[in-house]
């Protein structure tokens, strides 16, 4: 399973992740900074599932808003 951590997720659960044999992306790491729309591009062109602390992403996404 290919995960995708937005950088609002703390560092020490993507580490644990990893350790744990997961394929942890971590926007942190990869391009901070990047909009939320992005970060969802990301996820869908991977195939990630998503991992993130961001409510209004998640509100607003889910329900068509953003």
């Amino acid at each position: 399973m290919n995960l995708l951590a937005d950088e609002g997720v703390d560092k020490q659960i993507v580490v644990r992740l990893r350790e744990e044999g997961y394929s942890v992306s971590y926007v942190a790491e990869m391009a901070p900074g990047i909009s939320d729309d992005i970060v969802l591009e990301l996820a869908n062109k991977e195939g990630s599932l998503l991992l993130t602390s961001d409510k209004d992403l998640v509100t607003f996404k889910r329900w068509g808003k953003g």
